[in-house]
C-alpha cells in the first residue's frame, strides 16, 4: 500500500528532473550540495562510462583526487590509514577539509569548495574536464 502512495510522488519527481535541461541536471546531480559519499555516488552514476571516473581513466594516468577550490590545494585522494585509493574516498581528506564523522569515525562529508576529480602529470583535472581529456582515449572509443 505505502509503494502505491509514493509512486505518482516518485513519477511526478521523474518527470521533473527528465524536463531539466542538460545543464542544469548538471548543476543537480554533479555540483549541488557538500561532498559527501552520496554526491560521489551520484557523480559516479552520472560520469558512468566516461573517463570522468576512476575505472575509465586510470590506466590514462588518472589518480582519483580531491580539490579545495577555495585555497587551490589538491590531495590525491586516500584510506583513513593513508594508503592511496583506487576511488574516491573521504576517510583520508585533510582534517580541515572535513565538516562531519559517524560515530565510526568514517567522514561523512567535506566543506563547501571541496570537489572531486583527478590529478594526472601534476594538475588537477574536474570531473568534466577529465571526461573531455580522455574523450576518444578510452578503450571503447
Amino acid at each position: 500500500m505505502e509503494r502505491r502512495r509514493l509512486e505518482p510522488i516518485f513519477n511526478e519527481q521523474v518527470e521533473h528532473v527528465q524536463a531539466e535541461s542538460p545543464d542544469k541536471r548538471r548543476e543537480r546531480v554533479v555540483r549541488q550540495g557538500m561532498l559527501s559519499e552520496q554526491l560521489l555516488h551520484r557523480q559516479n552514476l552520472y560520469f558512468d562510462g566516461t573517463g570522468g571516473v576512476s575505472e575509465n581513466n586510470r590506466e590514462l594516468g588518472f589518480v582519483p583526487a580531491f580539490m579545495d577550490a577555495d585555497s587551490g590545494e589538491s590531495v590525491v585522494s586516500r584510506f583513513a590509514d593513508g594508503r592511496p585509493a583506487p576511488i574516491h574516498v573521504l576517510d583520508g581528506l585533510p582534517e580541515e577539509w572535513i565538516t562531519a564523522r559517524d560515530e565510526n569515525g568514517s567522514v561523512l562529508s567535506a566543506r563547501d569548495g571541496v570537489i572531486a576529480g583527478f590529478i594526472s602529470h601534476g594538475r588537477f583535472y574536474t570531473r568534466d574536464e577529465a571526461e573531455a581529456a580522455t574523450a576518444g582515449q578510452m578503450p571503447d572509443d
